[in-house]
């Protein structure tokens, strides 16, 4: 058969207008997504010195979480805004001090209701009104609205309490994660040995508890209280991050980017590493729950680079606090690991120890490999840096204590320090604020566990009441300069009581800060401002 010439021409523009067709879906399908994805993994009670990215002498094995460092930026000189679990993740969340909520000191417990109002926008809010898909999965730790059976009484009377019969597990709770910004959340409501131990996914418990557990170990314990059959302590952290990794390859297909804050209950109590990693780190249990973690960090990395996203996928790693004696810490420092690395104390504490952290980012497309950064930041930079990523302008009641951090990460000239200052809180609702080398502590103790502690009136006799040292000179806080330094001790005390007074650290319109002034503690210095 002879084609003709106007066959033949009709052939061929069907097929060049197919193999157009075809490269235009080609160049459609490969596009890459406008804003990176992000993934923020926060680990629990985990040490400066637990990492060997931070800690030459570190003696437990992190070779993962070392590679996720060589593969993007190390911050020496990061900082949580608490000591403590709770109100280091409001401030992740809100980008605001913790001590601005009506959180004044202390943490919730797995039965309390929500501190975060729906009202306040959070990194999950914004990002996914600037066209995220958003999850959280793990411990939130935030509170929530039980459902309760009779609205007039409590979800629980306490801390040790062992009943929780007022809540109703068969309804949904009120202000959960979903309520503030996050498309899909599944997690547990406080610490894992905080009950009640369930699983709530999408504001629905997974099943109901139908048994009450507990365990006295010296490593392992956690409070009595109902526990669902799906909810096996053991598990909690894999199941987290097995959950973590399959939503990330279910969402790297996708058109639109993805944001998943993944919060580990880990390496917090109960400590549990599973079989395969009991007595690996040969310190004790916490070096091999330690262990266990950053082999699951490997595998998260892995999926990231495996779905083909690595380029454009923000990976954060870092802690909520410093490492809690929980991990037998005397243990670890006869075998030569030190937690603190070289700072004075440890989780709960106004010290380095208690809210120093590694800080580690990861994104290949902006972030040089293997780079170190030495400024001063916070982990309320988190949303400042977030809303920047995305050309969101913050209002004035938004992520008031929020620095944005891309110019750090892009590597871009800083005249002097990124932070005009950075406020620590203990525990116990005790202040320091850090400007430069300097560190002013508005206590005569630690605010928190270490010696020496509030309570022991003994050890503080005689002791001044405020406390100043050059972290340059001195990172240990072994030597009180405030007798010696006297206009210094003022400056930071005047700046802090700004910073207080005004309800933002950041420059904006002055904001109102939660919760009634007369309940805050360790305030006393304030009455010198006239």
């Amino acid at each position: 058969m002879v084609m003709k010439n106007s066959q033949k021409t009709f052939l061929f523009v069907c097929l060049a207008l197919f193999a157009l067709s075809c490269s235009k879906k080609k160049t459609k399908e490969v596009q890459p997504k406008q804003h990176p994805n992000i993934i923020f993994v926060l680990a629990d009670d985990l040490g400066y010195g637990d990492i060997s990215a931070f800690n030459n002498d570190c003696k437990i094995s992190t070779p993962y979480l070392d590679q996720l460092a060589e593969e993007g930026m190390r911050f020496t000189d990061a900082h949580t805004s608490s000591a403590v679990c709770t109100p280091t993740r409001y401030g992740i969340m809100t980008g605001r001090y913790n001590w601005r909520s009506t959180l004044k000191e202390g943490v919730l417990i797995g039965a309390s209701k929500a501190l975060i109002p729906k009202t306040r926008t959070t990194v999950a809010s914004i990002l996914k009104k600037n066209g995220y898909s958003t999850a959280f999965i793990g411990k939130w730790h935030l509170g929530w609205d039980w459902a309760l059976k009779n609205p007039d009484l409590e979800a629980t009377t306490g801390w040790q309490d062992t009943t929780f019969t007022n809540i109703d597990y068969t309804k949904p709770v009120k202000n959960s994660p979903n309520d503030l910004g996050f498309d899909y959340a599944y997690g547990h409501s406080g610490s894992l040995d905080m009950a009640p131990y369930v699983y709530v996914e999408n504001g629905m418990a997974t099943q109901i508890p139908d048994s009450t557990t507990v365990n006295t170990g010296k490593y392992s314990w956690w409070r009595k209280g109902p526990t669902s059959k799906d909810f096996i302590h053991e598990d909690v952290t894999p199941n987290f991050f097995r959950r973590g990794i399959k939503y990330v390859k279910e969402q790297a297909d996708k058109e639109d980017p993805f944001f998943l804050y993944l919060a580990l209950p880990s390496p917090h109590t109960p400590i549990l590493p599973t079989k395969e990693w009991q007595e690996k780190s040969g310190l004790n249990p916490y070096g091999d729950f330690m262990m266990m973690i950053d082999d699951y960090m490997g595998k998260l990395n892995d999926a990231v680079k495996n779905a083909g996203i690595e380029d454009n996928t923000i990976i954060v790693f870092t802690s909520d606090n410093g490492c809690s004696p929980a991990a037998k810490i005397e243990e670890l420092t006869e075998k030569g690991h030190y937690p603190s690395y070289i700072y004075r104390g440890h989780k709960a504490d106004i010290f380095e120890g208690g809210h120093r952290v590694p800080y580690i980012v990861k994104w290949p497309e902006k972030v040089k490999k293997g780079s170190v950064n030495p400024q001063t930041i916070c982990t309320t930079d988190f949303a400042a840096t977030c809303a920047a990523i995305v050309g969101y302008e913050l209002k004035a009641n938004e992520a008031e204590d929020s620095y944005n951090m891309l110019p750090l990460l892009n590597q871009e000239p800083i005249k002097g320090d990124f932070r005009e200052a950075t406020v620590h809180h203990s525990i116990n609702g005790s202040f320091a604020i850090r400007k430069g080398d300097w560190k002013l502590i508005m206590c005569p103790d630690s605010g928190g566990w270490s010696f020496p502690t509030p309570n022991n009136k003994k050890a503080l006799d005689g002791l001044p009441k405020v406390q100043l040292y050059n972290l340059k000179n001195d990172p240990a806080e072994s030597n009180n300069l405030q007798a010696s330094n006297t206009e210094k001790v003022e400056e930071l005390r005047r700046l802090l009581t700004k910073y207080i007074i005004e309800g933002r650290s950041t420059e904006g319109i002055a904001q109102r800060n939660d919760g009634e002034d007369a309940i805050w503690k360790q305030l006393w210095w304030m009455d010198n401002e006239n």
